[in-house]
């Protein structure tokens, strides 16, 4: 275990080697995320049967991950659940005071903390920076593209940068249109695509066919990468994790809100013009209602 791997969680270690294992490793290595801690708790035979894989293929993955063998792999997992158990947020100032610990308010909160602390841990500022860069340079034209779950986290982001800078293009859901789309793109363009796991067939040619025309691609994606990453500029792998059916985008929106605010300070002085601009539409075209004056002594 490196001085680095000292600082990282378990999980944060397993994903970090993922693109490392073998096929069966991968296998085990999303076993284990997928209801972690817990599902490293068990004996040894217990997780190569829970994971579908072989004995052996525990003990070579939990070396290959940088511990001494099976026995370190567990104490990690169990001093991390001890420090969790000991830390303020789980002890006290719980997010719904009023309810209990097992609420699914305060289970929901705890996954998402942990999502944030485990993502930002791998988060480089100079990464984020250099894709901040990319979305503010308007000498590039931005693409956005989500997929069934994420075409929300696609359109909040669109609806932002159409704002804040020109050029901007949300891509429709429909793939038979994308070559049409793809047809437009120029080498130093920018391609947003969201996809989490169920990786999505399409996104993968979309993304292949935009770099080998010379675009630059910004990845969101989960701690498990999609494919899209192997040609990404660059990637943000999300961590997603929560209790329940459906997995938490509070991360990914956390990511894109603090790229909208990067990108809107970067060129703030067109970027506030093109607001009053705005605006003055808005009221032409008497859209939105402006609230009613309050009238002193009337309530």
């Amino acid at each position: 275990m490196t001085l680095n791997q000292a600082s990282m969680t378990v999980s944060d270690v397993i994903s970090a080697h993922f693109d490392a294992l073998t096929r069966a490793e991968k296998q085990l290595a999303t076993s284990l995320l997928d209801n972690y801690p817990v599902s490293g708790l068990g004996s040894i035979t217990t997780v190569a049967e829970n994971a579908g894989v072989s004995t052996p293929t525990v003990a070579r993955m939990v070396q290959k991950l940088g511990f001494r063998g099976f026995p370190d792999f567990q104490a990690r997992l169990h001093h991390e659940l001890e420090a969790t158990l000991s830390s303020p947020i789980s002890k006290h100032d719980r997010w719904a005071a009023r309810a209990p610990g097992t609420h699914i308010l305060n289970r929901f909160a705890d996954a998402i903390m942990t999502n944030l602390r485990q993502t930002l841990s791998q988060v480089e500022t100079a990464d984020f920076d250099s894709a901040s860069a990319l979305l503010a340079d308007r000498q590039r034209s931005i693409y956005i593209i989500g997929g069934r779950i994420t075409k929300a986290l696609a359109d909040y982001l669109f609806t932002h940068l159409q704002v804040i800078r020109p050029n901007v293009t949300q891509i429709a859901a429909n793939p038979s249109s994308w070559p049409h789309y793809v047809l437009n793109m120029k080498a130093g363009d920018v391609l947003v695509i969201f996809d989490i796991r169920r990786y999505e067939q399409e996104m993968e040619t979309l993304g292949r066919v935009a770099r080998e025309r010379g675009v630059e691609i910004v990845l969101f994606t989960d701690q498990w990468a999609s494919p899209v990453a192997k040609v990404a500029a660059k990637v943000f792998r999300v961590h997603i994790e929560a209790p329940s059916a459906w997995d938490s985008s509070v991360v990914t929106l956390f990511i894109v809100e603090a790229l909208i605010e990067a990108v809107q300070s970067s060129g703030w002085e067109e970027t506030s013009g093109r607001m009053k601009t705005l605006e003055g539409l808005f009221e032409a075209s008497r859209l939105f209602r402006k609230p009613k004056p309050e009238v002193p002594g009337k309530p």
